[in-house]
């Protein structure tokens, strides 16, 4: 993976903190800190925002639901009819 640069300004104090947090890590550099930061702070949030987590009785509901499916109404295949001729322009 190719690297790129990234700068930004820290308030003394917050440095500060960074590094200190950094050396009682054992990490090599702020930079390796903040790097290690960013990137557990991405995943995090990224899954977050990709799954969704419900309880029991909601899923048994869902899959309740699915196992008794009716035939879609006119409206909805219209829907996808247009959908699918917009995207062939």
């Amino acid at each position: 993976m190719g690297s790129t640069r990234f700068d930004m300004r820290l308030d003394e104090e917050i440095k500060a903190k960074a590094e200190k947090a950094s050396a009682l890590l054992g990490l090599k550099s702020l930079t390796e800190y903040i790097v290690r930061l960013i990137d557990d702070n991405a995943s995090r949030v990224i899954a977050q925002h990709e799954k969704i987590t419900v309880e029991n009785d909601v899923f048994d509901r869902f899959m309740s639901a699915c196992g008794k499916v009716r035939k879609p109404e006119k409206a909805l295949v219209d829907a996808l009819n247009y959908t699918r001729d917009q995207s062939i322009k």
